[in-house]
């Protein structure tokens, strides 16, 4: 027998260290030649590792949420001579090397922003598949069952076999939801903060740490602005039905190159604000390990139907884990949006370092006082719609964010203006 140790390799570029976010085996267990060991998420992907052996695991390098440097050991097996030799030919066997330890925590990188989901209409949720097709090992299954949880809700990362950090990331984002109203109260849980949530946690935690936000908040008449979306629904043909979010990335874009303030990035540590003429658009979208913000590019030049459309492959690509490291970076400002879960207003927090968000709301109908076309008034039933906007107050001054949304509700309550031009 010999022992073979499993370094981590570089897997990405730049990459220093990675996080354990979860570990599949454990000392003692018997893996195969290709068998996924463990999870490791660095700033820009999360990889499954596999081993490149087969054999016994006699140690492994820490515990979840810990760091483990590039070319550091990940875990040690124990296997035959023969195989170990030409498996790592540079890693011949030791006699008795010292206990594995985990490499000191150091600051995670910083991590991309999150903020809560855009409309439910623009990132469906796909039907999960029976449980009874669901791919997962024993172990899984095992352990879903005693937790109460039907693998048919439960999602895998790579869209293919459930593994245990799926059952983690539904166990954090769901809780008891979704479980029988008969189901017994399990006991209290601590579940801790690591990977993705660790990477929230911290950005949002830095961003109103640093950023002096401000919130500005008005109400707009969407009645002609839900009417033409009807309209060109109703007409679509093959393309993408169109949500109420295409019609306001184009407003926005339509807007700002008269505020330049807001389509910008802060570096504060080098004093530079960087105005960008082309809006690059975060699309905040809810996903089973977390929130996270696909960037549409340049959305200023793209019409409704190429924005519905981009805006459901991203958030597709979000959730089911296969959206590039280049898509989820480099946006210049952000919308975040409840859908109907909406409420009368909310004040988002900026996705550093960009200096602005924009938020929708719910629409509502309630009775307005309209023009009756002869010097008078009558009462109306319209379809109303708050939308919030945060800033920093660092580099952007409320009469610009006021004045910008003026600009928006304009477009908006004038609909035709968003097609002409």
């Amino acid at each position: 027998m010999a022992r073979f140790e499993f370094r981590l390799p570089d897997i990405g570029e730049g990459i220093a260290e990675a996080e354990v976010v979860a570990w599949h085996v454990r000392p003692g267990d018997h893996v195969a030649e290709d068998q996924p060991v463990a999870d490791m998420m660095t700033d820009k992907a999360t990889v499954e590792m596999e081993s490149p052996v087969a054999g016994k695991v006699i140690e492994i390098a820490g515990e979840v949420g810990d760091k483990i440097a590039i070319g550091s050991t990940l875990l040690v097996i124990e296997t035959e001579a023969a195989q170990a030799n030409a498996s790592a030919p540079s890693e011949p066997p030791v006699a008795a090397p010292e206990p594995l330890t985990a490499p000191a925590p150091t600051p995670a990188p910083t991590p991309t922003p999150y903020v809560p989901a855009p409309h439910p209409e623009a990132t469906e949720i796909a039907v999960p598949h029976p449980s009874a097709q669901a791919l997962a090992s024993p172990a899984v299954r095992a352990r879903a069952r005693d937790l109460g949880i039907d693998l048919a809700q439960v999602k895998a990362r790579d869209g293919g076999r459930i593994r245990h950090a799926d059952l983690d990331a539904y166990l954090t984002y769901h809780g008891h939801q979704g479980y029988a109203a008969t189901a017994p109260v399990r006991a209290d849980e601590e579940v801790r903060v690591v990977g993705l949530r660790r990477r929230i946690a911290e950005n949002m935690a830095a961003s109103k740490r640093h950023i002096p936000h401000f919130s500005y908040v008005e109400e707009i008449d969407v009645t002609a602005l839900e009417a033409m979306r009807a309209d060109l629904n109703a007409h679509r043909g093959s393309r993408p039905k169109l949500t109420l979010l295409p019609l306001l990335i184009v407003a926005i874009c339509k807007a700002l190159p008269e505020f330049p303030m807001l389509n910008a990035r802060y570096d504060d540590e080098a004093g530079v604000v960087t105005r960008h003429g082309a809006v690059h658009l975060g699309m905040a979208t809810q996903t089973p390990g977390g929130l996270m913000v696909p960037v549409i590019r340049d959305a200023q030049d793209k019409n409704l139907w190429q924005l519905a459309a981009e805006i459901s492959r991203l958030a597709e690509a979000a959730r089911n884990g296969t959206a590039k490291s280049e898509e989820l970076s480099g946006s210049t400002i952000t919308v975040t949006s409840l859908g109907p879960l909406g409420g009368v207003a909310h004040t988002p927090v900026i996705n550093r370092p960009e200096v602005a968000i924009i938020g929708p709301n719910r629409i509502i109908e309630r009775p307005m006082f309209v023009p009756d076309g002869m010097g008078g008034e009558r009462i109306e039933k319209r379809k109303l719609m708050n939308l919030s906007i945060s800033c920093d107050h660092r580099v952007v001054d409320g009469w610009d964010a006021a004045s910008f949304v003026q600009a928006v509700k304009r477009l908006i309550e004038t609909p035709v203006l968003l097609l002409a031009d």
